[in-house]
């Protein structure tokens, strides 16, 4: 062994030589933990502190004990938000311009943090800290996320000591896709037992901070804890659905005005701020129909007991630091990663891969499953109205950089420095800010190497300054911060914002910008391009030369179904049109499962039934939408589940007990299909299948049992009770024309919807 770096004696025996044992990092006594919490798709007004009506009283004990920033802002999208928030990098020059998703072929949109912007956790454990991940990740590329990796870009690979949670960008609360450190698992407990995930998440956070001190009680410690709320599916247990039940029937348009009357007696906007005009495509509420109005609250019921759910859960965290003796001495971050969410469309919808197969919702349908909403069975998205009133009293969405996308609540809690607890802060700030402000408020430099890796600057400022007593009338120590989402743009610039709402397709050089003087008009409401031309002209040729320092070129619009035929798919999914799966195998993410979506495929597999009469051979997707090929009473069944539309067939005769080769072939006709059952090579059943799904589901694949249900024909986990040799798929390697033809036209549907 050569250790180039001992400084010890080495002799011919110990007696002639001298030990030496490097130093290991240890943080000064009393340095504080780290707690940085991030909702998803929660609005500027969401948390009740910030003017909603929805009950937070534990954000609201954050809240009153610490400071509330109401200028803080994000990227408009969940993935770019998280990458700043952890680097202090802008989201375009560390490859994510959009989410993790995608890799387009230009630097910035490659799904991944490069090791030149190192995380807070690989900061942090490099002085010492323990460094738990908890919740959401989607920082990883999609292709990356199978069982078998490769973990380079995985929570543990870049700095955390331990992970448990989810790498998808959303995950069903009910039956989620569970990764503990680099392996996935089931989930501990079925929704019959009571699951839910925000709660499991919060009992294994709880159990790394005792783990931790009671281990090593004088080294602080970083915990990300990542909620799957408020993102789609908006799924909460029943005492939470009920507590609203009929909250919001007098609709958006009261609830609107009562939240910014809220937010102005809570002193979150101004006395003189106008509430813009309601969203473009957002109807009155009195417009609605009987349904419609039916239906839109009900959704919202749902957001607001998933909210609320995950409220309370939060406090028990904040109450186990606290028995510990933690609390006092943890700078606690409590924000959302963007605005409230726009994909539910203009009705919201049942299931929200309606949404990304460019389907619009049928109410008068949607209707008849109302009390499935929020519920195992639901994967539901609330409408543009319940979202605009989400980002009261803030223009447009999630994906825009108009405040409704960038403007977020953001709190900061910590009772052994804050003094004038209960606190505004208005100073302008940036996601980008947040690591900064970490690294001054421990008494840390940014690292120049990290792992024998050279790091590049910096981008955000620290809002440490802010934290002051009575800071709140501090000049903002930042100058400007661009913002560009999918072709819309902004920059603000001293207490002015240039902003542009960019339809897909439209030129960059003649479309219309917008003027706001922002430090006084918060809403976006009075537009002064016309009256200041000359400022505005300066403000967008700003934008574009921090477009060009910060990686933003190429500009790209392309969006939805779009953006995904025209990322680079890497990884086996994208080389191969056979998968073959030998159980046991480990649920497989959406996005490395087979290609099922606008192909013909056949599912084969070598099994022998033996004494057993049932079980799942392969299930992918969800009670809301997928296929599953299964065994019942020793028969075979394939079920197509469109949105709750199912298409199945059972085998005209059984199973033979002894090994075989069973499955089902399903041949693409038009958007419809054909799906046929054969035993040995002969075909023993058909059924048309009159709609098939370009996106399958966002739940992935299991091979030998079914976690979550694709019809209720069986009750999960639905284990094989034979032996299952092996699983193949074998896929169509193209779409048929007619097949291409409609994607492309559901395609320019989700544009619209966005």
């Amino acid at each position: 062994m050569n250790d180039s770096h001992f400084q010890g004696v080495i002799g011919r025996t110990v007696d002639e030589s001298q030990p030496w044992w490097p130093s290991e990092p240890r943080p000064t006594k009393g340095t504080p933990n780290v707690v940085v919490v991030v909702f998803d798709d929660v609005g500027f007004a969401h948390f009740n502190r910030y003017g909603s009506t929805i009950d937070t009283p534990n954000l609201n004990r954050l809240a009153d004990g610490g400071l509330r920033f109401v200028n803080f802002h994000t990227t408009a999208l969940c993935s770019p938000t998280r990458a700043c928030m952890l680097t202090g990098r802008n989201h375009h020059a560390v490859g994510m311009r959009a989410i993790s998703n995608f890799d387009t072929g230009f630097p910035n949109m490659r799904g991944a943090i490069p090791r030149s912007a190192a995380t807070l956790a690989e900061m942090l454990r490099d002085q010492g800290f323990g460094t738990y991940m908890v919740g959401k990740w989607h920082l990883a590329p999609m292709h990356e996320t199978g069982p078998a990796g490769p973990f380079r870009n995985w929570p543990l690979a870049r700095g955390f000591d331990r992970f448990y949670g989810f790498l998808q960008g959303e995950t069903d609360q009910f039956r989620p896709e569970l990764v503990q450190d680099n392996h996935y698992i089931q989930p501990p407990a079925t929704p019959g037992q009571g699951y839910h995930l925000t709660e499991d998440l919060v009992d294994k956070a709880i159990g790394f901070a005792h783990d931790h001190v009671s281990a090593v009680p004088d080294q602080p410690f970083f915990t990300y804890l990542a909620f799957g709320a408020c993102h789609s599916p908006h799924q909460a247990p029943q005492a939470f659905l009920d507590k609203y039940r009929g909250q919001f029937d007098e609709g958006w348009d009261v609830m609107r005005e009562r939240w910014f009357e809220r937010q102005k007696t809570l002193g979150i906007v101004a006395p003189d701020t106008t509430l813009p005009p309601r969203n473009p495509g957002v109807k009155a509420w009195s417009a609605l129909s009987d349904n419609e109005r039916l239906f839109a609250a009900r959704l919202q019921e749902a957001f607001a007991a998933f909210l609320d759910h995950t409220d309370h859960h939060l406090g028990r965290y904040i109450d186990a630091l606290a028995r510990l003796g933690q609390l006092d001495n943890t700078i606690f971050i409590a924000m959302s990663d963007n605005g409230a969410s726009q994909e539910g469309g203009p009705t919201g919808v049942l299931d929200e891969m309606r949404y990304f197969n460019g389907l619009r919702e049928d109410v008068d349908e949607a209707v008849k499953r109302l009390d499935t909403i929020g519920g195992p069975d639901s994967h539901t998205n609330y409408p543009w109205g319940w979202a605009m009133v989400g980002n009261t009293p803030l223009k447009r969405y999630k994906q825009n950089t108009h405040a409704g996308g960038v403007r977020d609540p953001f709190i900061v809690h910590w009772p052994d420095r804050i003094k004038d607890a209960g606190a505004i802060r208005r100073q302008f700030h940036h996601v980008t800010d947040i690591a900064p402000t970490i690294l001054e408020l421990l008494g840390l430099a940014p690292p120049r190497e990290v792992d024998g890796v050279a790091q590049a600057p910096m981008h955000g400022i620290s809002m440490a300054y802010a934290l002051a007593d009575g800071a709140g009338d501090a000049p903002t120590r930042k100058k400007s911060q661009y913002f560009e989402m999918f072709g819309h743009r902004a920059i603000w610039h001293e207490g002015w914002k240039a902003v542009c709402y960019h339809e897909p397709g439209a030129d960059y050089d003649t479309e219309a910008w917008e003027l706001y003087h922002a430090d006084v008009d918060a809403s976006e409401a009075h537009d002064l391009a016309a009256q200041q031309p000359e400022r505005l002209r300066k403000l967008i040729a700003l934008w574009w030369v921090e477009a060009g320092r910060h990686g933003v070129l190429p500009l790209d619009d392309r969006r939805g179904g779009a953006l995904f035929k025209s990322a680079q798919f890497r990884g086996n999914t994208a080389r191969r049109n056979r998968f073959t799966f030998y159980p046991p195998v480990s649920r497989y993410a959406a996005d490395v499962a087979p290609p099922t979506g606008n192909r013909a495929f056949v599912i084969s597999a070598d099994l022998a039934l033996g004494q057993g009469r049932n079980g799942c051979i392969v299930a992918r997707g969800s009670a809301s939408g997928g296929y599953v090929l299964f065994v019942r009473d020793g028969r075979l069944v394939f079920d197509y589940n469109h949105f709750h539309e199912h298409s199945q067939v059972q085998s005209e005769v059984a199973l033979p007990s002894c090994r075989c080769q069973a499955g089902v072939r399903v041949d693409r006709v038009a958007k419809s299909g054909i799906a046929t059952l054969f035993i040995d090579g002969r075909d023993v059943g058909t059924v048309h299948i009159p709609a098939m799904a370009t996106m399958v589901s966002s739940t992935g694949l299991d091979v030998g049992l079914s976690v979550a249900p694709v019809c209720h024909d069986y009750q999960p986990p639905y284990v094989f009770e034979g032996e299952l040799h092996s699983v193949t798929f074998d896929i169509a390697a193209s779409r048929p024309p007619q097949a291409k033809a409609e994607a492309l036209a559901a395609e320019r549907v989700t544009q619209g919807l966005q």
